[in-house]
């Protein structure tokens, strides 16, 4: 029997020997991509503050600085993934890179916030060509055996970077300019760079599928005319507006097309094929649904710690600290938990315990003990460790080792995706509830004033800090609509994170399955460089 020797063959040892090193370099790549969204959020309030301190944008344009990075992300997530696939995961990585920190440049000098969201878009562009590369590259430098434990930590650098992300944008704002916490990632993108010249190898696809940019084009147009559609929703309050129905329906029926197409190209975007087997569509589930609900909440979050409770950005990202602290102590970690007790108990107790978290986001108030949220954070980052990383896992080794650029994109597609329609929608369901909340109270304002002061409890805030003592009656009724807005949204984003249990415990199997006899002499040995 020569098959032991044949795990030996796949990867060249000099790549073996450096995998750890590769792993870190992987990590810092991934860092500043989850980096820039976790730095954002804190950053949120300071932006919508009139110039000169922040862009004064309001809530809805908020939404798509947050959104027009998610969608472009998402929607080139798999084409960016079958390019590395083709080209080399490698030069895509080191071109994502650059297009990133070029446009983290650019963004930092924004004028407006119009310029902020199309810059924003631009740092999404290169952020999709690495995302997916960084997953792939780990995929060919590990062994299938070590495969889950390298997955766990690379999860775990999600952690990380959710707690560098808050301390660093506060830091940033405490002494310099909002623009800094974009031109914060040029520095490590030059880092990056240079580590991945000289450590990380190349790797492709030899069979690589073709680049399908009508598939890219439609799904890309589906969801912004989709996304676009529930904002404006939650902006006006009513989402029986011709419009916000006009625009989300031709969303939708775009997102059909696309699928329809998909199913009969030869060389689609999106293998719907893939969904034939209800484990990985089930984990796809599961991830889309975790960051629709979670998204959905940090959006909010930040105005809770900060407007209502009156947190400095620095103080409001130091709150987030247990968040991360979870992720990284059990990501790693809860690969043992899935050998124990089987991937379906262990990702179904991660979802029922988010789903608690997100429950008692519905009990806030604005004189909660704050040591109750860090505990509430901690909890919400052990339980999204034990989903991500076995929901992972199973995506990565559903597909073969030489798709894994293709699997890894549609991973963070369905996570994007999920995250952007979250926070489209839970932040729709708060605007709204606020509005609705705040409307009887700003009767006495001019016309003009009472529709701005109404869209968002910074709005408000804004109105009432213009008006002087007179406007001071407006704070404590801000505070209750914005604490009865976040309830609502809390429990909505409970709803879907417990629809998210149910998916999963019906369909993930209970134990990881045993590699069958002859499956790794069967794999096709990666092209490594």
């Amino acid at each position: 029997m020569t098959t032991p020797a044949a795990p030996a063959s796949r990867i060249p040892e000099a790549v073996h020997r450096r995998r750890w090193a590769i792993l870190g370099v992987l990590m810092l790549s991934l860092l500043i991509v989850v980096l820039d969204n976790s730095i954002l959020n804190v950053a949120i309030k300071t932006i919508s503050t009139p110039a000169p301190v922040g862009l004064g944008a309001t809530q809805s344009e908020l939404e798509w600085a947050i959104n027009a990075y998610t969608l472009v992300f998402a929607g080139l997530l798999f084409t960016a993934g079958l390019i590395g696939d083709r080209v080399g995961r490698k030069k895509v990585l080191l071109g994502g890179l650059v297009i990133f920190g070029a446009g983290s440049a650019l963004a930092a000098e924004s004028g407006s916030p119009a310029q902020l969201i199309a810059f924003r878009a631009l740092m999404a562009l290169g952020a999709a060509f690495v995302m997916p590369a960084t997953l792939a590259v780990l995929m060919n430098v590990f062994e299938r055996d070590e495969q889950p434990k390298a997955i766990g930590i690379w999860a775990g650098g999600v952690g990380l970077a959710i707690a560098i992300g808050p301390i660093t944008g506060g830091l940033l704002l405490d002494h310099f300019w909002w623009g800094s916490v974009f031109l914060i990632n040029v520095p490590i993108v030059l880092l990056a760079l240079a580590l991945m010249v000289w450590l990380v190898p190349d790797s492709r696809d030899p069979r690589p599928g073709r680049v399908d940019p009508v598939g890219v084009v439609l799904s890309v147009v589906g969801l912004v005319l989709l996304v676009y559609g529930i904002i404006k929703g939650g902006e006006l309050a009513d989402f029986t507006n011709p419009t916000v129905l006009a625009t989300s329906l031709s969303g939708l029926v775009v997102l059909a097309a696309f699928v329809v197409f998909e199913r009969r190209s030869d060389h689609p975007s999106l293998d719907v094929t893939y969904f034939k087997n209800k484990v990985f569509s089930a984990a796809m589930t599961a991830i889309a649904l975790v960051f629709f609900a979670l998204m959905g909440v940090t959006f909010f979050s930040v105005f809770y710690t900060q407007s209502v409770r009156g947190y400095s950005p620095l103080q409001s990202g130091l709150l987030m600290l247990p968040l991360a602290a979870a992720q990284m102590i059990f990501a790693p970690r809860a690969r043992l938990v899935v050998e124990r007790f089987g991937n379906k108990a262990t990702t179904t107790a991660g979802l029922v315990l988010l789903a608690g978290m997100l429950a008692a986001f519905a009990g806030l108030e604005a004189d909660t003990p704050i040591w109750v949220l860090e505990v509430v954070f901690f909890l919400m980052g052990a339980g999204m460790a034990h989903i991500m990383t076995p929901t992972s896992v199973m995506i990565m080794q559903a597909l073969p080792r030489e798709k894994a650029g293709s699997a890894s994109a549609l991973s963070n597609t369905f996570r994007q995706v999920g995250g952007a329609l979250g926070i489209a929608v839970l932040g729709s369901v708060l605007s709204t509830a606020y509005r609705d909340g705040i409307e009887d109270k700003l009767g006495l304002l001019p016309a003009a004033l009472r529709d701005t002061a109404g869209e968002s409890i910074e709005a408000t805030l804004g109105v009432a800090a213009r008006l002087g003592p007179r406007g001071e009656a407006l704070v404590g009724p801000a505070n209750d609509a914005f604490l009865h807005a976040m309830h609502v949204t809390a429990l909505c984003g409970t709803v879907v994170a417990l629809i998210g249990a149910v998916v999963v415990a019906v369909f993930l199997p209970g134990r990881p399955a045993a590699p069958q006899k002859g499956e790794e002499e069967q794999e096709l040995v990666a092209a490594v460089e």
